[in-house]
């Protein structure tokens, strides 16, 4: 399978324009790039505040680009803590600059991917709105089943854009899960995502090629559940989310 067009990564300068709240935790930073940034549906960029020292890796951290590419904009998604970095992000203001480095990650969208899942939890689903979002974009037909699980209801991030989009491109099907209280929302299933759960609502699941992205923990026990499903190791693609 070919990738699609795998960019150099390089040093940009971005100026941030727009702090979007998703959900209590979570929020979007927009930047206007000051040249074009290229970049692939599932890859992300390091955001480097501390330009001196590359190599801190408290205020220099890697996040998803949360957009599809191509917008005047890029935009990176985070569930903020009260980390040093999370601090960093709170107080930027319109017109402030930042160097990133991007892109980064080669587990993307292929041009030959006709059948799509996605086991994702918490702020995994980052990269899953790139390549939703790149999807819809390019009106493709690319049959998507994603499994989004969080602990509470109003965790789930990008929900308005999800239903809008599985709305609108009948391809596209999500399953919300929620584990820690019985959700009030009849389209959320109580509970953990499980080989049960993925059978009973996509029978084809095993045929799809399947994106895992999130904590390594959460990587490893997604990763056994496809092949507990009979999903071929050569159809796993996966990323760990380091130090968030």
């Amino acid at each position: 399978m070919q990738i699609l067009g795998l960019k150099k990564m390089k040093y940009f300068r971005v100026r941030f324009t727009e702090r979007i709240k998703r959900t209590p935790s979570v929020d979007s930073f927009r930047f206007h790039p000051l040249e074009e940034i290229e970049f692939i549906p599932g890859q992300f960029l390091e955001v480097i505040f501390d330009v001196e020292n590359k190599k801190n890796s408290e205020l220099n951290k890697f996040l998803s680009f949360s957009c599809a590419p191509g917008r005047e904009y890029i935009e990176v998604t985070k569930r903020l803590s009260n980390s040093i970095f999370s601090e960093r992000l709170r107080r930027l203001k319109a017109g402030d600059e930042v160097l990133i480095k991007a892109p980064l990650g080669e587990c993307v969208l292929k041009e030959t991917d006709k059948e799509i899942g996605f086991l994702i939890g918490g702020i995994g689903i980052t990269p899953v709105i790139s390549i939703l979002e790149y999807i819809i974009d390019n009106d493709l037909k690319t049959d998507v089943c994603l499994f989004y699980s969080n602990r509470q209801e109003e965790e789930i991030a990008f929900k308005k854009e999800l239903n809008l989009w599985q709305n609108r491109n009948s391809h596209i099907k999500v399953f919300y899960t929620v584990t820690d209280r019985q959700p009030s929302d009849k389209n959320c299933i109580f509970g953990r995502i499980d080989k049960n759960l993925i059978m009973e609502r996509d029978n084809n699941f095993n045929k799809r090629a399947v994106f895992i992205f999130g904590s390594p923990k959460m990587v490893e026990a997604m990763k056994s559940l496809c092949i507990e499903a009979g999903t071929a190791y050569s159809q796993i693609r996966t990323e760990k989310f380091l130090g968030y």
